[in-house]
């Protein structure tokens, strides 16, 4: 007989996930004690509560006993970038990490054109960094409006409506780093 000690791994993925023992207990309709034996290695779930944990952890049982996942991922070659064009407001944006929106900061190459617009957000706990590599852009955060030029950086935490646009004559890049909001 094999046994296999799961529980650290399950507890790494939670805490990946910024799940709380409770919260990860509530959304498999487990306990908070269960999901502490789990993590210690002091039970073992059945089949259809561990592919639940799975579930909720975003991971399939492949991913889960595959030992190449575990290592963390450092370099992000460029053919994993995602790039969107949207060519009636003018923009161009390049996601750099592909699953960035599974992590806490989402870093992201925005190129505007002349008269360049990104959308418009509404307000979350989100902060966002961004850099001018080059032209001019314009962010607006509710009523108030800032400038930013080339090698300027701008940094706000998005509490209103806020969005981003092209204030140069000719084509301008941010690069742009924005936590995750989980509200």
């Amino acid at each position: 007989m094999v046994i296999i000690l799961i529980g650290q791994k399950i507890k790494n993925l939670r805490l990946q996930k910024n799940l709380t023992q409770e919260e990860l207990g509530e959304r498999t309709d487990l306990t908070k004690g269960y999901i502490s034996q789990l993590e210690r290695d002091l039970s073992s779930p059945s089949l259809e509560t561990f592919f639940s944990i799975l579930e909720v952890l975003g991971v399939s049982p492949k991913q889960f006993f595959d030992d190449k996942n575990q290592k963390q991922q450092v370099v992000y070659p460029k053919e994993e970038q995602t790039l969107h064009i949207d060519e009636d407001k003018g923009y161009e944006i390049n996601w750099l990490v592909a699953d960035s929106n599974e992590n806490d900061m989402e870093p992201i190459l925005l190129t505007l054109e002349k008269k360049g617009e990104y959308k418009e957000f509404e307000p979350s706990q989100s902060e966002t960094f961004g850099y001018v590599l080059i032209g001019k852009i314009c962010v607006t955060i509710g009523e108030d409006t800032y400038i930013a030029e080339q090698g300027e950086s701008i940094y706000y935490q998005a509490l209103s409506t806020h969005n981003i646009s092209n204030a140069h004559n000719g084509t301008s890049q941010l690069l742009i780093v924005a936590t995750n909001s989980y509200l």
